[in-house]
């Protein structure tokens, strides 16, 4: 099931992401704190289920989750390898191997370092400059573990 990216459930959620209490999503709407709060909860269903559905699909063991945050962090059976499945207000649901690769010579180095400084941003987290996509990776799950 994709997730209603340009619904308003989605921004009631993405804005309680980034901190903002029910009362300030609802006067922000104009509509009242119950109507948020059953719009979040379904919206967290949602979101659940599109994390295990892509981990399911992807082979991915489920360690822990967070439909709020919207992150579930496992393991890839195939892979053999710590597997991250996130949704991004910008780049949808995406799956991340944890990995050592020649970021340099590969062709998504560019989509890959706007999709982890766009989701770090999203998520309000600070990140160390580098250019590296890898160590990137590594500090913004490694924080992001913390919080989840």
């Amino acid at each position: 099931m994709p997730l209603p990216l340009n619904d308003r459930q989605f921004a009631f959620w993405k804005l309680r992401r980034t901190g903002l209490p029910n009362v300030q999503i609802a006067d922000r709407f104009r509509i009242s704190r119950q109507a948020v709060s059953k719009a979040l909860l379904a919206m967290d269903r949602k979101v659940e289920e599109t994390l295990i559905n892509m981990a399911q699909a992807n082979q991915i063991e489920v360690e822990r989750l967070n439909a709020g945050v919207g992150v579930l962090f496992g393991r890839s059976i195939p892979f053999d390898a710590a597997a991250i499945v996130f949704v991004s207000a910008d780049h949808g649901v995406q799956v991340w191997y944890e990995h050592e690769g020649d970021c340099g010579a590969c062709p998504r180095y560019t989509r890959c370092i706007e999709l982890l400084w766009g989701y770090a941003d999203e998520l309000g987290i600070t990140l160390e400059k580098t250019d590296d996509p890898t160590q990137l990776a590594d500090e913004l799950f490694a924080k992001l573990r913390e919080v989840v």
